[in-house]
């Protein structure tokens, strides 16, 4: 009777688990169709997903540009950019692309993509003003960048190497405003319902 309650538990676990993976994967997808609507993506269209951890973004992301597309998937991170790639294999995707990033610069080829995301990565960016040349100069004229990001929050651990003007873990909107149009970048639109109490600040190349 005890082995049975054990497997029963073991079944409703695996199930809840079931359910959560399924939520995790549907909020990025639903994320990314909003960024993609938001930034004007169409098939064919040349997206980075900048800091791309796991690759959950990059995934829903290839989706939204089809086969005609792609996707760089950037990662500073040496073990995540080996397991990223492992699973671009994995899931035979010949249109992502994953650039082992550096501190200051992405990496990406000059004027490789019509948009590129940092989704919850600007606020720990140790050389902003490095790394947004590089942003730049990945962008095609006309190109899109959007910063999805928060502004800092009591009882988060700062960020270490970080400029000292953030003011604790997070970033003032404002403050990515005005970095990136030192950059060299026009705000198209600022979003401020973006989720996870999040807001996104739409800029582009002209």
């Amino acid at each position: 009777m005890k082995q049975k309650k054990l497997l029963l538990l073991g079944l409703v676990w695996a199930v809840v688990a079931a359910i959560f993976a399924v939520g995790v994967r549907g909020d990025a997808a639903e994320e990314v169709q909003r960024l993609a609507e938001l930034m004007g993506w169409k098939a064919g269209t040349v997206a980075a997903d900048i800091g791309a951890g796991d690759g959950k973004y990059t995934f829903a992301a290839v989706e939204r540009v089809g086969a005609a597309g792609r996707v760089y998937a950037t990662e500073i991170d040496a073990k995540k950019v080996a397991e990223l790639r492992g699973e671009v294999v994995k899931r035979r995707l010949a249109n992502v692309i994953v650039v082992e990033s550096k501190e200051a610069d992405t990496n990406l080829p000059a004027g490789c993509c019509d948009a590129v995301f940092l989704r919850r990565v600007y606020h720990h960016l140790t050389k902003p003003v490095e790394f947004d040349a590089g942003l730049v100069r990945s962008l095609k004229p006309g190109g899109r960048l959007a910063i999805i990001d928060f502004p800092p929050r009591a009882g988060l651990e700062p960020v270490e190497g970080v400029p000292s003007n953030r003011g604790g873990h997070g970033i003032p909107q404002k403050m990515v405003i005005e970095e990136l149009r030192a950059a060299g970048l026009q705000v198209e639109k600022i979003v401020n319902d973006w989720p996870e109490d999040s807001y996104c600040v739409l800029f582009v190349k002209r």
